[in-house]
């Protein structure tokens, strides 16, 4: 899996840290995980649990279930005891995989988990070296942004409309990851 790591000083080690990605392939976790040498925890689409095969694998990168568009308590608790223990939580701020590379709308649960649990976001952008959607032997940019403080999101009373806004922002830095990726591939072909 040929992956290119960036800005990996910018996730912390062993500390309650919610790592918001983009997600374009069932191979996002995969090259997450091999990007660096911590366990990330993320939140899996309960569906994928389904496939006996697939739900070994997952499970086995630290995935736990979530029924989405509903409200999970069970994941939520999960997600909670997982950053009050000091880990890292892994979650695909778009909350499915976008079909065409192109972003889309964040959904506010990861903001809002980083405000119940008092947690740093680290927004992580995934771009393909070629511009077209990752295959697992695509060459791709894993790139970690500065982590984004709970100040920073801007989260005073937990309203929607906060949440909405600070999972905006955290989506921004994801599309900042991604114009420097591709300016450094574009950069790296000229000089070639």
């Amino acid at each position: 899996m040929p992956i290119r790591v960036r800005g990996i000083e910018n996730l912390p080690k062993n500390s309650r840290t919610i790592l918001c990605c983009n997600h374009m392939s069932m191979s996002d976790p995969l090259r997450v995980a091999y990007s660096q040498k911590q366990q990330i925890y993320f939140m899996a689409k309960k569906e994928l649990f389904h496939n006996k095969l697939i739900s070994v694998v997952i499970s086995g990168l630290g995935a736990f279930p979530v029924s989405r568009g509903k409200g999970d308590k069970t994941a939520i608790y999960r997600a909670k005891d997982i950053l009050n223990q000091g880990g890292i939580l892994g979650i695909f701020i778009e909350g499915t995989r976008s079909k065409d590379g192109n972003f889309l709308r964040p959904k506010s649960g990861a903001v809002m988990l980083a405000h119940l649990c008092h947690a740093p976001v680290v927004p992580c952008c995934i771009t393909p070296k070629k511009g077209r959607l990752p295959r697992l032997f695509h060459a791709c940019y894993v790139s970690y942004g500065a982590p984004i403080s709970e100040e920073e999101l801007g989260i005073q009373n937990g309203t929607p409309s906060e949440y909405r806004k600070a999972s905006l922002l955290v989506m921004q830095r994801i599309a900042r990851l991604r114009e420097e990726d591709l300016g450094s591939s574009v950069c790296q072909a000229a000089a070639k």
